[in-house]
């Protein structure tokens, strides 16, 4: 995992990143007193030389490349040496995208294919029974 260094008062101030990821950078520490700068025990680590990964692995989860998945061409692009990170899409779109990756056995990194499917499936046969228990109650107002 990539460690992620967070500025001084990060978890401490919304400004500087408490609860909005964007925000959480890096910046130098320049205070005179400053603990962080002085590499201080018992306070965060600074990025320097040593904690860079390797070059071939940079940018991968293990060792494969990451893909975006935003429709059923972009799935079918995706190879062996791939992983597909499904975008920020609708539900239907989505399963359409987890079922077809589930026939062509294409691994997603951010979607577990089988829960999903699961869940899924659970939902479509909630609302089925709501449908039909509607009907019937229906059925039995015109009767009266």
């Amino acid at each position: 995992m990539i460690k992620k260094f967070l500025r001084r008062d990060a978890k401490r101030f919304s400004k500087f990143g408490k609860g909005r990821g964007k925000k959480a950078k890096w910046r130098n520490p320049t205070g005179r007193d400053n603990k962080l700068r002085e590499k201080r025990k018992g306070y965060p680590a600074v990025p320097s030389i040593g904690y860079r990964g390797e070059k071939k692995l940079r940018g991968k989860v293990n060792e494969k490349n990451l893909v975006s998945v935003m429709n059923l061409k972009d799935l079918e692009k995706i190879g062996k040496e791939s992983l597909g990170v499904v975008g920020n899409i609708g539900k239907k779109k989505k399963q359409e995208i987890v079922k077809k990756a589930n026939e062509l056995k294409v691994e997603l990194k951010n979607i577990n294919v089988k829960a999903f499917l699961k869940k899924m499936e659970k939902q479509e046969n909630y609302k089925k029974r709501k449908i039909e228990e509607k009907k019937t109650e229906n059925k039995e107002k015109k009767e009266w």
